[in-house]
């Protein structure tokens, strides 16, 4: 058996009675309490995990409220809750062991926008790009620029008063709020207004906890205006939370948003807020300047100052290097195209915005003459690049926001992490700093990745550790000790940025025993039970001072070194997810994960399942139990479904397999490969159901029919075949096999044939015009016209198509963990095609999911030489390069990528419509997320509904609000949602091209 959970991880009994009191008050929310969804919400974007007990979805204050109020009761008074958006936090500030509230998945809508006024009204787990995507069309936004902006929370970003790009003029989050609604730690909810002198003395008289409140932080700031303005560093980033240096603001006004900024969920609940609007700049220009060492990118800062931009942002080497290995470098290449380009070790953005172009270029023609007059001179930029083009300039900062997530991506077991990464001091004294910082590291033996905002003299610097060694572990506290005494010494502060969390016990070290007993006072008045967040920031007055201390927490190692390191290594990819959140993206339109986006559930999320890969694979250790071999067990598992596996299982079968993830994710977390590994194990113990093998064996078991497809039609519409498939297998929508077949149709469009036996016929390298055509089992088997057509063009070109007979891919085997049976089959067909590389002829592959099959799986289940089969338009892209092409009658199409291709190939849309202009047709890209089909998928009557809300987020209204001859799709298994869902058939690419000829 499994071992069973320790007593700190099983669920008490007291919140199992608190969870049965919640639903007999009829609570309007999720409650998950089941150990997988715990597990997942035990981590953050920190080196933390920390198992809480359950975790609770309120759709509305209401609700959240009714969890405060119910948790006063004397029976529950001792649970504990802790507040939790995005779970991007770097320092642990979501994690505890009570009880967590999570307002991501249903508080998110954005409730008022007033452009006139200049404010909008939001629940708190609304996502910040969600937020700006609706400002754009208004020409406004919410200023501060985060890196996880795609999925980072207002709510969030509020109770860690966030900052980034471009806080020289826009300041914290903070300096954006104008109201806040807050559910206090009793239920009570109250909105905080700034308050003049009279209104001030209102609310200092009420009853209860709101009277309270006023009348004590009233009293700390009277009190102690000498000691805070001595204690509160002079810095424009000093997250100090319970910010009492502002609470009267620049009007004299008593403010509370300003208290409860930074204060990490340890004051109230956030539930809604009401924010400042900010317009947003006409024009912007940025200049990348490149240097030869980190060194010199921070020694310029000054002078960059001096040109007044509104954001200075410096990049090392160590994240310039591994963002040449990653999607980003198609984008920003050509910024980095000359040959003394290889020698860059770290880049300045330095950025202008306002409205004025004539203004801005004056600007930044100062300061390039600036820079170049300096080129040649010690510790100055070797060269720069101007880009004024908005995808330009968006690329180059996504080079910086990846920049966590490029770090994460480093090879070996030593992975940057963050827990001394937001320090702040003087801008002036910024490089002196650094190199102090960096000495500590190199006498430590780490490398390290450092960027930032080097503008605020702030800057993000990630040590390499391996958690999982405990030598390793207690580096944390001997370098944390070590950096946080160099920062007093330069009057700086250790959290700058990225708030305390599980670093609060240096709180009394840089304000003092007495200011912070001042902030204690007032986390009693606010929550004297000591119930929100425990152990971060301050303990309430009258407790202990009982602060989680940065190395008492449990960190992921810990779990980690449980597993043996050969099961580590093979499953590499889900260790080493760091829990950046890429994966947790809102848009609809972006391919990244499109379970969780229909679901909203992060169990169902890469991060998600690889954190219970990892509990997995660290269960089965304990159990003694190989997860890598089938054979030769000496654990024994139950099989009643009552072990974890089971709860692996439900996350692992939600996902689609698009492999999304393995190109977006920074981290490059391969969850269809972990489902196939899980899968595989799962049903050494479990009984496989008939479905899965009707869809792994599927393409062995159709090919025959292709050449008798009319019997296969005829019995599974009037045999009642489809009727069985539905009713007692769970296949929904089976496809008819096309009539003609694709050997049928080919032959009479006189497009050539072989087998692979014939080959020898077929001269080497005789005819440089020979294609060789590898045909699927998507296209050639269900859209055989299709297949021809796309064959035909490449002959109307004048080249030479030869289709070579079917072999099985094992696509679906692959997907449904059948690896003894993929890998024979990976191998014999690598074999196949392997012989037909060395006639030196290119091989193209028309449908995406079967190609990149052969450049990706087969990597790992037939090694050896690449097979190099390519998609068409790579083909067809190059070959039109060096050849003419004839002019087809003006048309314009709108291309909806297969989110597979896009993903593996961020030049594929590109291609598409550079080869469209070749034969003078427009090809549109639309930007789109994931179809819901994903090959098998959406035929399982257990995924129906999930793969319809998929394609409604984001295909539905693309396709629908288009004629359907203009719309084309290089994905079958897109083109038979299309059809299923909206009624339209769509061509693909090459089929619209062969009916212009």
């Amino acid at each position: 058996m499994i071992p069973k959970l320790t007593e700190k991880e099983a669920l008490s009994l007291e919140v199992l009675s608190f969870i049965e009191d919640l639903k007999s008050q009829s609570f309007q929310g999720d409650i998950e309490s089941s150990f997988a969804n715990r597990m997942v919400a035990s981590t953050d974007n920190s080196i933390y995990q920390i198992i809480p007990q359950a975790i609770l979805y309120p759709k509305n204050e209401t609700a959240l409220s009714l969890i405060m109020s119910l948790s006063s009761s004397e029976a529950h008074k001792d649970i504990s809750f802790t507040a939790r958006g995005g779970g991007t936090g770097t320092n642990g500030q979501s994690l505890n062991s009570g009880v967590v509230v999570d307002l991501s998945r249903h508080m998110n809508e954005i409730l008022e926008v007033n452009i006139e006024a200049g404010w909008a009204r939001v629940q708190a787990g609304v996502v910040l790009d969600q937020l700006n995507h609706k400002l754009k069309d208004y020409k406004h936004f919410f200023a501060p620029d985060l890196s996880p902006s795609s999925r980072a929370t207002i709510g969030g970003m509020c109770n860690t008063d966030a900052c980034g790009k471009g806080s020289r003029i826009y300041g914290k989050t903070s300096n954006h709020l104008l109201e806040l609604n807050l559910v206090m730690s009793e239920g009570t909810c109250f909105k905080t207004v700034p308050l003049d002198s009279s209104e001030l003395s209102k609310f200092k008289n009420s009853e209860g906890i709101i009277g309270r409140i006023h009348n004590e932080v009233d009293r700390a700031v009277s009190e102690n205006k000498e000691l805070i303005a001595k204690s509160f560093p002079k810095l424009t980033r000093f997250l100090t939370g319970y910010n009492l240096a502002h609470v009267f603001d620049e009007n004299g006004n008593f403010n509370l948003n300003y208290l409860i900024s930074g204060s990490e969920g340890t004051l109230a609940f956030v539930s809604e807020l009401k924010v400042k609007l900010t317009p947003i700049p006409k024009e912007k220009r940025l200049i990348l300047a490149k240097y030869t060492s980190f060194d010199d990118s921070l020694r310029a800062a000054q002078t960059l100052v001096e040109a007044d931009p509104a954001a200075i942002e410096t990049v090392d080497d160590t994240i310039v290097n591994l963002a040449r290995e990653d999607v980003i470098w198609n984008k920003i290449s050509k910024f980095f195209s000359s040959p003394e380009d290889l020698k860059v070790k770290s880049v300045n953005l330095i950025e202008f915005v306002g409205d004025s172009a004539e203004v801005l270029d004056k600007q930044v023609a100062t300061l390039c003459h600036t820079l170049k007059e300096k080129i040649g001179q010690d510790h100055q930029a070797i060269s720069f690049a101007v880009a004024d083009a908005p995808e330009d300039i968006a690329a180059l900062w996504s080079l910086r926001k990846k920049g966590v997530g490029l770090l994460g991506n480093r090879p070996g077991n030593r992975r940057p992490v963050p827990f001394v990464e937001d320090t702040v001091v003087p801008p002036e004294h910024l490089a002196s700093f650094i190199r102090e910082f960096r000495k500590v590291l190199d006498d430590a033996g780490l490398e390290y990745g450092m960027f930032g905002h080097v503008d605020a003299g702030c800057l993000h610097v990630r040590p390499a550790l391996d958690l999982k060694d405990e030598q390793d572990e207690k580096l944390i506290r001997a370098i944390t000790d070590r950096v946080k005494d160099l920062v007093k010494s330069y009057g700086g502060i250790i959290w700058g940025e990225h708030g305390k969390g599980l670093r609060s016990e240096y709180m009394p070290e840089f304000f003092g025993e007495d200011l912070h007993n001042e902030l204690r006072k007032i986390k009693a008045a606010f929550d004297p039970a000591n119930k929100l967040n425990p152990g971060k920031i301050v303990t309430p007055a009258g407790h202990d001072d009982s602060i989680i201390k940065l190395d008492e927490a449990p960190m992921r190692g810990q779990r980690d070194r449980e597993i043996p390191e050969s099961v580590r290594d093979e499953y590499a990819v889900s260790i080493n997810c760091n829990g950046n959140g890429a994966c947790f993206n809102y848009n609809a339109d972006d391919v990244m994960c499109p379970s969780y986006k229909y679901s909203r559930n992060k169990l169902h999320s890469p991060k998600g399942r690889a954190g219970l890969m990892r509990e997995w694979l660290r269960q089965l250790s304990g159990a003694n139990y190989d997860a890598n071999s089938q054979e030769g067990n000496t654990g024994k598992l139950s099989k009643d479904h009552s072990d974890f596996s089971s709860e692996v299982f439900s996350a692992m079968n939600g996902c689609l397999s698009c492999k999304a993830c393995t190109a977006t994710c920074p981290i490059k977390v391969d969850v269809p490969e972990l489902k196939s590994k899980f899968l595989n194990r799962y049903y050494s113990r479990y009984k496989r159901p008939l479905k899965d093998k009707l869809i792994g064996f599927g393409e062995r078991a159709h090919h025959p029919f292709t050449r008798i497809p009319w019997l296969y039609n005829f019995a599974s519409k009037y045999l009642g075949i489809n009727y069985f498939l539905k009713t007692f297998v769970g296949l929904v929508d089976s496809p008819s096999l096309s009539f003609p077949s694709y050997r049928s149709q080919l032959k009479s469009s006189g497009i050539e044939t072989v087998k692979y036996s014939e080959l020898h016929s077929i001269p080497k390298q005789a005819d440089k015009k020979t294609v060789f055509i590898l045909p699927d089992s998507i296209t050639g088997f269900y859209e055989a016209e299709t297949f021809t057509a796309a064959s035909a063009v490449l002959k109307k070109l004048g080249l030479r198509p030869i289709v070579l007979e079917f072999a099985e891919s094992g696509k679906g085997l692959h997907v449904k963990g059948f690896l003894n049976e993929f890998q024979a089959v990976a191998q014999e067909t690598a074999a196949k095609i392997r012989s037909l590389k060395k006639l030196g002829f290119p091989i193209i592959g028309f449908d995406p999911a079967i190609t990149l099959c052969y450049r990706e799986e087969y990597k790992n289940y037939a090694p050896g030489e690449d097979l190099e089969v390519l998609m068409p338009q790579e083909f067809l892209w190059k070959h039109l390069q060096e050849n003419n092409s004839p002019k087809l009658k003006s048309s314009t199409f709108k291309l909806l990528e297969h989110c597979g291709e896009s993903t593996a190939s961020q030049v594929a849309s590109k291609q598409w419509k550079e080869i469209f202009q070749n034969f003078g047709l427009s090809l549109i890209p639309q930007q789109t997320g994931c179809c819901g089909m994903a090959g098998a998928f959406g035929h399982e009557k257990e995924h129906l509904e999930e793969s319809k809300g998929i394609y409604d987020l984001s295909w539905r209204q693309k396709v629908e609000e288009n004629p359907a001859e203009i719309l084309v799709s290089t994905g079958a298994s897109c083109r038979s949602q299309v059809k299923r869902f909206s009624c339209k058939k769509i061509s693909h690419p090459l089929e619209v091209l062969n009916s212009l000829f």
